[in-house]
């Protein structure tokens, strides 16, 4: 299982790779360049369909995987011997192939309303309509064809039609478009929104891993390697950016992949459902609070700004690539305790959440000292 481990993340380092090579070459054809402007950290045209390798560094390798998983057949696919660990493992890689495929579907949607967004900016609200249909379409569709829980989270508020059903259904949905904006949001910066998803799934696929959920973490897998090649080129200072095609699809890929991650069994104490919550604590505080000051200023919580925790970071003298290291180290340390919490007792778990507090106040007196009024 290792060796199919190394093989899938390698696929996608290497689409990824290639991929975002030939998309930053082509830029300027297909008319995805970032031109300097008020709220831009660059002062030169950079391209910005980097998400294009992100998206295909993750989609092929997962098509190609799974013609694979249809063709395997008496120990071979392609006339390669498969080893007999994955074998083992093959009912269950078939009875996910429905899933993967809306999944992926449902993907290439966000990736496209990107593109369309990068290529021609689009209004905010149409935008998020847009969003909130298709995670409403992969909620429903697989509640309706998939069965009871395919991607919707807190399964135990009820079935259809209980009043807990549909509350499952909508925060099934609030949690995939928040968590889509919150990366957008979080895109301001090199090599900040890509680095943080890094951290954020390397994370989920400890959590995937200590629960034997394969496919959740071959996805995961892929996911990775897909982030890291684009990463390659993003790091500070970036030659591409990866425009809201890549962005979206961070936070739209992580958001479903936690859904369908099991955290709470039989056994277990109920806060292990927490983990999201704590692997995800600094793009989800800095959504909160840039959304809440935009509201507070009388602006649209949705129209783009200078007050994101690494903007004030960088005003407090804070070099850029400092700035998004230190953000790197803060997600870590909320995330890095995470899978704890579905293997320690009441007393540790006070613990853990003690130092995610502490972590979110070093978060909160960082971004408040100085003025910031921008």
């Amino acid at each position: 299982m290792i060796v199919v481990a190394v093989s899938l993340f390698l696929a996608s380092l290497a689409m990824s790779l290639v991929v975002t090579a030939m998309a930053r070459r082509f830029a300027g054809r297909m008319g995805f360049i970032d031109e300097p402007g008020e709220r831009k950290i660059h002062a030169t045209p950079i391209p910005r369909n980097g998400g294009m390798g992100i998206f295909w560094g993750f989609a092929i390798p997962l098509v190609a995987g799974l013609i694979g998983v249809v063709s395997m057949g008496n120990g071979t696919v392609w006339g390669m011997r498969v080893p007999v660990s994955v074998m083992e493992h093959l009912p269950g890689m078939r009875a996910h192939l429905p899933l993967a495929g809306l999944f992926l579907l449902a993907t290439f949607a966000i990736h496209v309303l990107g593109l369309l967004d990068d290529r021609k900016p689009m209004a905010a609200w149409p935008k998020l309509i847009l969003q909130l249909a298709i995670a409403g379409g992969l909620v429903g569709i697989g509640e309706g064809s998939m069965g009871p829980g395919a991607f919707r989270i807190l399964t135990f508020l009820g079935d259809f039609p209980s009043v807990g059903f549909w509350a499952s259904v909508l925060l099934s949905v609030c949690w995939i478009v928040v968590l889509t904006n919150a990366f957008n949001f979080l895109d301001h910066m090199d090599g900040l929104s890509a680095g943080i998803a890094f951290i954020c799934a390397a994370m989920f696929l400890v959590a995937a891993l200590f629960n034997g959920q394969w496919f959740v973490a071959a996805l995961l897998i892929l996911f990775l390697g897909a982030v890291l090649g684009f990463l390659c080129f993003n790091f500070p200072p970036a030659t591409i950016f990866m425009g809201d095609g890549g962005s979206m699809v961070l936070g739209f890929i992580l958001s479903v992949l936690t859904i369908r991650t099991t955290y709470y069994m039989p056994g277990r104490n109920w806060y292990a459902v927490l983990m999201p919550l704590f692997v995800m604590a600094v793009p989800l505080y800095d959504f909160v609070i840039v959304c809440a000051l935009r509201i507070l200023r009388g602006r649209s919580p949705l129209k783009a700004d200078t007050n994101h925790f690494s903007h004030r970071l960088t005003r407090h003298g804070f070099s850029r690539r400092s700035a998004v290291l230190l953000i790197y180290g803060l997600t870590l340390a909320t995330g890095v305790t995470a899978p704890l919490l579905a293997m320690v007792d009441d007393r540790a778990a006070i613990l853990l959440a003690g130092q995610l507090l502490a972590t979110m106040v070093v978060v909160a007196v960082l971004e408040r000292v100085g003025e910031h009024t921008t």
